[in-house]
């Protein structure tokens, strides 16, 4: 069942993360539903994440989709992609961590830090995997990392590959990433395998080389799979082919109220957010815990009508609701809802 909003009301069961989510894929009509949610793609070795868009659009039928974080071609692993109006969401999930496996070889650098870069350098290596482990778990915590030159971050308006295929090399300044953990460390020197969960903007082909230059001998990524963002894990996810040959789009689609983890506030009726007026005291059936400024899912029923930002805390409009003031609360920042 569908309603104005093109909210789809669900009923049988999917994991996001760890967590149980109802869906009645039965009520989902390709003939009368509109394609907004998220898609959960494996994307392959050899491709970019853009190819990987590309080829969405060709096999859905649809222009309006995009991606919330570049993968590099020689990478495999979770792509999280937008249709419709999802995309517009696409941004809010750029600054979740992200969980990498990845194997580097040591003793060999390149000009983009991973295999497929030109070799620059062939070293001998001389460490104990004690050494190994303590240099590996050194990097755990905060530090300054230099984007590779061979990257989709911009400079002046263009990729820095683009710029370095031209021979345009963008020493670009380091900057703070945070490495929360490293795992299921395997060394069988020259080789070494980890799993590592980082911030956003963490690039893991730095990392290896960070790690090589600390040992004296230099790294290479070799193999590098993403295996989570936030709360979307790559077991949840279906590779090209298999949408190409099951032609199934809804079975994995995740509709736009299950992306966003931010509080929700529930307004009486979605016709003023429609219709742009900012909602106030009186619009407001019931609300979770917030603070000012903070951001907050606006629903009508049990579908998302817009995106805001609190202009007063949860604690404070209970106040403005025991006084009967019927002041502004939230500022509208995205609306998914049209016009009536």
């Amino acid at each position: 069942m569908r309603t104005s909003s093109s909210c789809i009301r669900l009923e049988n069961s999917i994991y996001i993360g760890k967590v149980k989510h109802m869906i009645d894929f039965g009520h989902l009509k390709q003939s009368n539903a509109k394609l907004n949610g998220i898609l959960l793609i494996d994307k392959p070795k050899g491709i970019t994440s853009h190819d990987v868009v590309e080829e969405l659009r060709k096999i859905i039928g649809i222009q309006q989709i995009g991606h919330a974080g570049t993968l590099d071609p020689f990478a495999t692993g979770l792509l999280v992609t937008g249709l419709g109006k999802a995309t517009r969401l696409l941004e809010y999930l750029q600054g979740e961590r992200k969980v990498y496996y990845v194997k580097m070889q040591l003793g060999l650098v390149t000009d983009t830090f991973d295999i497929t870069g030109n070799v620059m350098e062939i070293h001998e290596v001389n460490v104990t995997p004690e050494d190994l482990e303590n240099v590996i778990f050194s990097f755990v915590g905060r530090y300054k990392q230099v984007p590779p030159a061979y990257s989709a971050k911009k400079y002046q308006g263009r990729k820095l590959y683009e710029l370095a295929r031209e021979g345009k090399i963008i020493n670009l300044p380091p900057r703070e990433v945070e490495i929360y953990s490293i795992s299921e460390l395997k060394i069988e020197i020259p080789f070494v395998e980890f799993i590592a969960e980082v911030s956003a903007g963490t690039y893991i082909r730095s990392l290896c080389m960070d790690v090589g230059f600390a040992l004296g001998c230099g790294a290479t990524a070799i193999e590098l799979r993403r295996l989570q963002v936030g709360k979307f894990r790559v077991e949840d996810s279906v590779s090209l082919d298999e949408l190409k040959e099951r032609g199934e789009i809804f079975r994995y689609l995740l509709p736009m109220e299950m992306i966003l983890d931010f509080p929700k506030v529930y307004v009486k009726s979605k016709d003023k957010i429609a219709n742009g007026i900012q909602p106030k005291v009186e619009d407001i059936e019931k609300f979770e815990d917030f603070e000012k400024d903070d951001l907050v899912q606006v629903f009508h029923n049990d579908c998302l009508v817009a995106v805001a930002i609190a202009e007063r805390s949860s604690s404070f409009i209970k106040t403005l609701i025991r006084q009967g003031r019927n002041e502004r609360v939230l500022k509208l920042r995205k609306v998914f809802v049209e016009r009536t």
